[in-house]
């Protein structure tokens, strides 16, 4: 018997995109109560460096900006198509555009690095969202510990093992009071009613029960692997990287006094080369914990993730669980039919006429 493939998701506008080792979905429904459903074969998972660990996290972040940007640009279209006849100010995405790209990373299951189908132009969808990032979870959190540090005349080194501990602590502050801010947005809070729908939907498919609203809505909205968990691991672990990050940097050089704006902006401008290994050690240590600490009092270090995916996730109704468990059954017929070739967007009347469909009953 072949394994069961491995599923990762991300929500999307009014919608749910699943993604297997060598397919891709997206389900969105329309305000007419049409499912839309865009799939296509993926290449094969890329074998050599880009397999490697601690290579394999970025190549992952890399690949789900990529395609979480694409996929949640089309679903946009469709959302703007809907409103356009009766409020075009209702129905806009463009003032909810930067907090999408967050809502991104923090709605993103985890999955396994695929090859690239991209040139290097489409490549640059997720640059906005990475430089964005940048400075809300990087240049940010330094401004406020230098503020906490001047506020409080602590005079602490920029490079510090305190200052670190009070930029990490700064940081997860801003992924919680960012979180918390953009779920008022209206657009935003129904995708992280379709990211609590996606969790249900694959944690159902994770437990090997039939891919069917009752099994899904008896399931938690919580992941181990989920993106929110993944930023909130990123503010710990900055915590001990730029603290030893720091210490090096002050044994080879020795830091002059009277210049600490100068010191400040090295000390920044030296975290960046560091991102990328920031999130290939988190990636991993995600992993880990998702693998071996969902049981038994080693769940307690999930705790932290699964508090602010709370925020993340909200519980959705059943029509939002019939998108997410339509976008996982159009994976899954995919993933048996890879040699398939592409087929252009297909629209369903409702749930019951995709789940009459031959292709997908089957992939049940």
């Amino acid at each position: 018997m072949s394994a069961r493939p491995y599923i990762g998701g991300q929500a999307v506008i009014e919608g749910v995109m699943m993604r297997s080792p060598a397919s891709l979905s997206i389900v969105c429904r329309r305000r007419s109560g049409e499912l839309v459903v865009r799939e296509k074969p993926m290449p094969s998972p890329p074998k050599g460096p880009r397999s490697w660990p601690f290579v394999r996290g970025m190549a992952s972040l890399v690949d789900s900006l990529r395609l979480g940007s694409r996929a949640l640009r089309w679903s946009a279209e469709l959302y703007e198509k809907d409103w356009a006849d009766e409020d075009p100010r209702a129905g806009s995405t463009t003032g909810a555009a930067l907090a999408l790209s967050i809502a991104a990373l923090a709605t993103n299951e985890g999955e396994p690095p695929t090859a690239s189908d991209e040139g290097k132009s489409r490549g640059a969808l997720a640059i906005v969202p990475i430089l964005f990032a940048i400075f809300l979870f990087v240049m940010l959190p330094q401004g406020v510990a230098e503020l906490v540090n001047w506020l409080f005349k602590l005079n602490l080194p920029v490079t510090s093992p305190a200052y670190q501990a009070i930029t990490g602590v700064a940081k997860l502050a801003i992924v919680v009071g960012y979180m918390l801010f953009i779920r008022r947005i209206d657009v935003v809070k129904r995708v992280f009613q379709y990211h609590g729908a996606e969790h249900k939907a694959i944690s159902t498919y994770e437990s090997g029960l039939s891919l069917e609203v009752e099994n899904a809505r008896a399931m938690t909205t919580l992941h181990p692997r989920c993106g929110t968990t993944f930023l909130v691991m990123v503010a710990m672990v900055s915590i001990v990287l730029f603290t030893i990050l720091g210490a090096v940097l002050s044994a080879v050089f020795p830091i002059p006094e009277g210049h600490r704006f100068l010191v400040s902006v090295a000390f920044f401008l030296a975290k960046l080369p560091f991102l990328p290994l920031l999130a290939s050690v988190t990636f991993e240590i995600q992993r880990l914990f998702a693998r071996y600490c969902t049981r038994g009092p080693l769940r307690a270090l999930l705790w932290p993730g699964f508090l602010v995916q709370k925020i993340t996730t909200m519980e959705p109704d059943d029509g939002q669980l019939e998108v997410a468990l339509a976008s996982l059954q159009a994976t899954l017929w995919r993933e048996k039919a890879v040699e398939a070739p592409a087929r252009e967007d297909r629209v369903f009347e409702d749930y019951a006429e995709l789940l009459a469909d031959p292709g997908y009953a089957a992939a049940r």
